[in-house]
């Protein structure tokens, strides 16, 4: 667990007011991410710059997205909210940086992009439904070694069950795949590395390396995680249709940008970009009962509104 609380984020910044990154904290980073897959940053997020982003994250959390209100996608355990660098300029941020960034163009190289953010708020349960597991983001067909791949949980609650799980040293040794409770049970010198804290706590890790959401969630937590990798390693067909599509931005949090922070964000790169793309759908049956249950209550409304034009012109006459 790296101390950066004195050189990373502080009370009410503007953008990209950032500390110097200092060689030592990038090597102290970096080192132990290389040696463990995975380190900790305390306090990573903080102040004035957290309490917009819980805002914002809340917002979206107020309703199931649906026709022309924007919310969080539905899933059995965890409510989902996608396009975060649409919503605060906190999440922008934090997604590039300086210590992020020099990071990972060391560990990465310096052709890495974000390429996906998402968050979700996890439902309490005692249900082992995101279960060990290493990130099979690249297409494993045609790729014979281990691309890297970094992810940046951040912590946007009190985070005491329902942790963030890693086997410390697991990455980088086999293609990532699903990995039973079983066999986890039976590696020896297995060291489970716990992220448990504050709202505010982040973490860098590898995502060849095995890891999950632990159980029982006993409180609801809520997280976020930024993708980062070489946009030119090969996906598999279902990866592009359903993620790693070029970044959604808002225009009002992208002043001040750095060429390398663009290049970061994806700006005028259509490797993933797919036109006229139609994301997959799901529950159609029940989308095409709201629809028709929706287009009922226009009509209705509708009528009342004629209606009632109709007697005020009655009632003038």
């Amino acid at each position: 667990m790296i101390d950066t609380s004195d050189n990373l984020l502080a009370d009410d910044l503007a953008p990209r007011r950032f500390e110097e990154v200092t060689p030592w904290t990038v090597d102290q980073i970096l080192a132990e991410l290389e040696t463990n897959g995975i380190v900790v940053l305390p306090s990573f997020v903080a102040g004035k710059q957290l309490e917009a982003m819980q805002r914002a994250f809340h917002a979206r959390l107020k309703r199931v997205r649906w026709n022309d209100f924007e919310g969080y996608e539905r899933e059995r355990f965890r409510h989902v909210v996608e396009d975060l660098l649409t919503i605060d300029q906190g999440f922008v941020d934090v997604g590039i940086h300086p210590i992020v960034k020099e990071t990972l163009r060391r560990y990465i190289g310096k052709t890495f992009e974000l390429v996906e953010v998402k968050g979700w708020r996890s439902i309490p349960t005692r249900r082992d439904f995101h279960g060990w597991h290493g990130d099979a983001w690249y297409d494993q067909t045609v790729i014979d070694y281990i691309p890297k791949e970094v992810k940046l949980g951040v912590y946007l609650t009190d985070v005491s069950s329902g942790a963030f799980n890693y086997i410390k040293g697991s990455h980088r040794k086999q293609h990532p795949q699903y990995v039973n409770n079983a066999t986890v049970a039976s590696m020896k010198d297995c060291e489970i590395i716990e992220v448990e804290g504050p709202a505010g706590t982040a973490f860098l890790f590898d995502t060849s390396g095995i890891h999950r959401q632990s159980v029982p969630i006993l409180q609801a937590r809520e997280a976020l995680f930024y993708d980062y990798h070489d946009p030119s390693v090969r996906l598999p067909p279902n990866n592009v249709n359903y993620r790693y599509h070029p970044l959604i931005l808002n225009a009002a949090f992208l002043g001040n940008l750095t060429v390398e922070e663009q290049r970061i964000l994806g700006f005028g790169n259509k490797q993933n970009f797919i036109p006229a793309h139609e994301k997959p759908g799901k529950h159609m049956i029940l989308q095409r009962v709201f629809t028709f249950a929706f287009d009922i209550e226009l009509r209705a409304q509708n009528f009342h509104e004629r209606l009632v034009a109709r007697l005020k012109r009655t009632f003038k006459r």
